[in-house]
């Protein structure tokens, strides 16, 4: 076996993350299912800006569409569900396989939308209907506004994955707001089935301090944040509250770790991978990540539940002057803008290749 193969075989999730008409039409995905144990992806903003937006395998759809009147937001979302779709009718065998745990897809509401918590779940309940996919995941951003659409989200049905979440409190405020939908849901004699997974961004904490910190911290937040998060999320599974849940049948809201690509071109680019092995989590890697882990990989062991040495180590940070609180805060208010950055390139680049069939404009 291969250490993707390893890893899956230890109980972690591999999703790809990463998503283009190119990988499907190719036979790409597929195969990494097959020999890499690929099991899910995940999209963003900025994933599709560069699939649509630096290459051409969306040109003739997006004259096609345009002819027929649509345009900007809508055109998008149409693309964006026919390569997911796609996508999830590959991993639908696991999917059902796993009883709904695995073999999802996710699709990202406006990151314009951020801030205004009924405006995002309106666009998640009606992308959720437009979709009509089962194994489709709709993303939400654990932002105070998100949280909250995160609760009437989970309680209409519709499965979530929390992205943007960067600390433990950020993680328990999301954590939190599952488990209020699902106990209204049951409260309401509704199946309490509603899948959710929590997304944790790694590699950002150690960009954001580099250079900040003495060198023997060097790439060591992001991990010790992780590991404090992973205690935290095995703690929840013991308590009282969570195994009535789990008696009523409803799943739990899964860790995924996210933005595992290693940043520092001196460190191994396994770096995160290989430290964030955890059974019953899910890892989401960048395509070149996947592909580098595959190669040359090593499991070292898996995350302590416990936590291990996140406290001393994010002790150490404290001391170097990192104010962890409001770095977290920070790093969740620049992704959402980064988000936002993308959305707004994609749709001018959906623009501009449409412009051809625009009367009186000559093509480019």
């Amino acid at each position: 076996m291969n250490a993707s193969q390893q890893l899956h075989a230890l109980g972690q999730s591999l999703w790809l993350d990463n998503i283009s008409r190119d990988l499907l039409d190719s036979g790409t995905l597929q195969r990494y299912c097959a020999e890499l144990s690929v099991t899910g992806l995940t999209s963003n903003p900025s994933i599709f800006e560069q699939a649509i937006g630096r290459g051409t395998a969306y040109d003739a759809a997006i004259r096609q569409k345009s002819a027929a009147g649509k345009t900007g937001e809508a055109l998008f979302f149409e693309l964006a569900l026919e390569d997911l779709t796609r996508a999830a009718t590959i991993f639908q065998p696991l999917h059902a396989a796993s009883g709904g745990l695995d073999g999802w897809v996710s699709l990202e509401v406006s990151p314009l939308l951020a801030d205004d918590a009924a405006a995002t779940l309106a666009e998640a309940k009606r992308l959720h209907a437009q979709a009509a996919c089962p194994n489709l995941l709709i993303k939400i951003p654990g932002t105070p506004a998100g949280v909250k659409a995160i609760e009437e989200a989970i309680f209409a049905g519709v499965p979530v994955n929390v992205t943007l979440l960067f600390s433990r409190e950020q993680y328990i405020a999301a954590a939190d707001a599952y488990w209020r939908g699902i106990q209204r849901r049951i409260e309401a004699g509704l199946d309490p089935r509603v899948v959710s997974v929590a997304s944790i961004f790694i590699s950002r904490w150690d960009v954001a301090v580099a250079g900040q910190v003495p060198a023997n911290l060097g790439n060591q937040l992001g991990i010790a944040i992780a590991r404090r998060i992973y205690k935290a999320a095995c703690q929840r599974q013991g308590y009282s509250a969570w195994k009535k849940f789990a008696a009523a049948g409803a799943l739990p809201q899964r860790l995924l770790w996210a933005s595992t690509g290693t940043k520092d071109p001196q460190m191994r680019d396994t770096l995160y991978v290989e430290a964030l092995a955890a059974p019953g989590t899910i890892n989401t890697l960048p395509e070149k990540t996947l592909l580098a882990f595959a190669d040359h990989g090593e499991l070292k062991g898996v995350m302590p539940e416990d936590g291990g040495d996140a406290e001393g180590v994010l002790a150490d940070f404290a001391l170097a002057g990192i104010d962890i609180a409001a770095l977290a805060t920070r790093l969740q208010r620049d992704g959402a803008l980064s988000f936002v950055k993308s959305w707004t390139d994609l749709l001018a680049a959906i623009s501009e290749k449409c412009r051809p069939l625009t009367p009186g404009v000559p093509a480019p």
